[in-house]
């Protein structure tokens, strides 16, 4: 399955690692969607890493993620979207987020802060906001196989069990990694 459904990912969702590494993974071909973003939004992510999240990461990580969704998905980074924030009426420090979504033609907004993105806001542009875990479900019920895949090359990659990977994800998406622990069997 190869998706081409254009998906904004907000800086919130890109600056949790465990989620978003599981999402870029299945915005990887075979993809299930096609991401996008902003310089905005990546530099929000840059900020996160550094300066809010405990431990910060080191400017040489934050620096190699940067490079490397950039890398990876060069398709993803929406320009020329500021001339839509002024008209906007979503949260003034999140209008950047839905212009970037309106720009790159994704009628779907992750984020883990709906409330800076209510319906009345977005309706007229045809957009709506999701939280990830609710999209991570919507994924796993598409093709449960290759989200499944994706779950084991985590724990592959990082030497850990797939049951380590879903508890860790259930953190901050707990509905999906308990449903797909129950999937499993191990719920």
């Amino acid at each position: 399955m190869i998706a081409d459904f254009p998906v904004l990912l907000d800086a919130c969702v890109l600056a949790n690692f465990g989620v978003c590494d599981l999402l870029l993974r299945l915005a990887e071909e075979p993809r299930m969607f096609s991401p996008r973003w902003s310089e905005f939004i990546l530099e929000e992510v840059r900020r996160t890493h550094l300066e809010r999240l405990k431990p910060p990461w080191p400017q040489a990580i934050a620096n190699s993620w940067q490079a490397s969704v950039r890398a990876a998905f060069p398709e993803a980074n929406v320009r020329d979207f500021e001339s839509l924030v002024s008209i906007l009426t979503n949260a003034p420090k999140d209008r950047h987020v839905l212009a970037a979504a309106i720009k790159g033609n994704a009628s779907l907004l992750v984020t883990f802060n709906l409330r800076d993105f209510p319906a009345e806001s977005l309706v007229a542009w045809g957009v709506n906001a999701v939280h990830p875990q609710d999209y991570l479900l919507t994924l796993y019920s598409m093709n449960p196989a290759l989200v499944s895949m994706r779950l084991s090359d985590i724990a592959r990659q990082r030497n850990r069990e797939v049951q380590d990977i879903l508890l860790h994800l259930g953190k901050s998406v707990p509905s999906f990694a308990s449903r797909v622990l129950e999937d499993v069997g191990m719920g």
